[in-house]
């Protein structure tokens, strides 16, 4: 009798995520980037859904679902380089450093770069093949945005 009662809390089937690509990829680093200091607030949220709409020309509310998505795949996620690697072979070099563009946006969010936030900025660095000058250049090109 037990067993049913705990069965009944349990959900009856759990939804597959999807395999990743390139832009579920990209969503994944820059959640686990917005995650990386423990404060996932709602300017990162909108501003994650803002980058995902203007890469992949969304609408706000299907960038917000890949966001979802991407939080979901963040949490139940391989390590920072299998995204960074998967970029790097399903996206050219543009690609990549609009990527790398988008992952110091988030970081620079709110002004400060913490130790977390700057060691996945490095794994996802290397993964997608991306030398230090391209990380630094990407860097530059969004402080002066902001």
């Amino acid at each position: 009798m037990l067993k049913k009662l705990f069965q009944s809390f349990r959900p009856v089937e759990q939804t597959a995520l999807p395999d990743p690509d390139a832009e579920l990829a990209l969503g994944a680093l820059l959640v686990r980037v917005a995650l990386a200091d423990r404060d996932y607030q709602v300017e990162e949220i909108s501003l994650i859904d803002r980058i995902l709409a203007r890469l992949y020309q969304h609408n706000a509310i299907e960038a917000a679902k890949v966001r979802a998505t991407c939080e979901k795949l963040h949490a139940a996620a391989p390590e920072t380089d299998t995204f960074g690697k998967l970029i790097r072979e399903t996206t050219g070099l543009e690609e990549r450093l609009a990527a790398m563009e988008a992952l110091w946006e988030v970081v620079l969010a709110d002004g400060a770069q913490k130790e977390g936030e700057l060691k996945i900025i490095e794994e996802a660095r290397k993964a997608m093949g991306l030398s230090v000058a391209d990380s630094a250049a990407a860097r530059d090109r969004i402080q002066a945005r902001i």
